[in-house]
């Protein structure tokens, strides 16, 4: 729809999130959010007591994929017998179902949630079960002081900036970004109060290698959910493949939909 609009006003310039079509007058711009996840993977694996951690997502697409595998990486890290297990509710806010997959997950055992989803009800489920969440696109602390560890946030602003710089400086032209934590976008909330000092360490450390480029969340040794070898030592999943992920990391049970 956006490429299709853009054709019939030749003199907008337009910006598609999340996008994978671009025109003369159409960029596209995605953030790597997987950063983030990795070291909220981190948290998740190093506060379990059961050692299975549980994820809400909305759609089995690249973008949700990849935010997945992040986390299980980043909680495996830390914490090699972790796992994790999902449930789809295929809505991106759904407070309603996104508490019934929650409950469903925390009666499969897990004592850790993170979310790909919008809503609170879940860092709020687990407030109220004494158990510990990971909040998604904000801050979500003063829904579950106790239970929340911290959230990945985006900061779309400094993207929005940007752009409109280029505009106005008559500079403007479609691209195709993918900023991160080094760019600003992607934000890490305050650690809640249930984060270890060992735990929150080691996210700083990881946090500033990523940040100075000398880690990226998918450097193998990586192996997909059947064994197979998908990176090798010290390479990193391809660029190409990364926005266009498909598979489950080991570590997650469970088949994809």
């Amino acid at each position: 729809p956006t490429i299709r609009v853009a054709a019939d006003f030749p003199d907008v310039a337009f910006e598609h999130c999340s996008g994978y079509k671009t025109a003369p007058n159409v960029g596209i711009y995605q953030t790597r959010f997987y950063e983030g996840a990795y070291l909220m993977g981190m948290l998740a694996g190093k506060r379990t007591k059961s050692n299975t951690l549980g994820y809400v997502a909305p759609f089995p697409i690249p973008e949700v994929i990849r935010n997945l595998n992040a986390f299980v990486l980043g909680a495996r890290a830390v914490n090699p017998s972790a796992s994790t297990k999902v449930v789809w509710i295929n809505a991106w806010y759904d407070p309603a179902n996104e508490r019934d997959a929650a409950q469903a997950l925390m009666n499969q055992g897990a004592d850790v949630m993170y979310q790909n989803t919008d809503s609170p009800a879940i860092v709020q489920l687990a407030q109220s079960k004494g158990l510990w969440a990971i909040g998604q696109d904000s801050d979500m602390t003063r829904f579950g002081p106790n239970a929340h560890l911290s959230a990945n946030v985006l900061n779309w602003g400094v993207y929005y900036v940007h752009k409109v710089r280029q505009k106005l400086a008559g500079q403007w032209k479609a691209e195709d970004t993918k900023w991160g934590m080094k760019e600003g976008i992607v934000q890490l909330a305050a650690l809640g109060p249930s984060v270890s000092k060992e735990a929150a360490a080691a996210l700083e450390e990881r946090k500033g290698a990523i940040l100075a480029g000398r880690f990226h969340p998918f450097s193998g040794p990586i192996a997909d959910q059947n064994g197979k070898a998908r990176v090798s030592a010290g390479q990193v999943v391809p660029e190409s493949e990364l926005w266009t992920m498909k598979w489950y990391v080991d570590g997650i049970v469970g088949k994809q939909p």
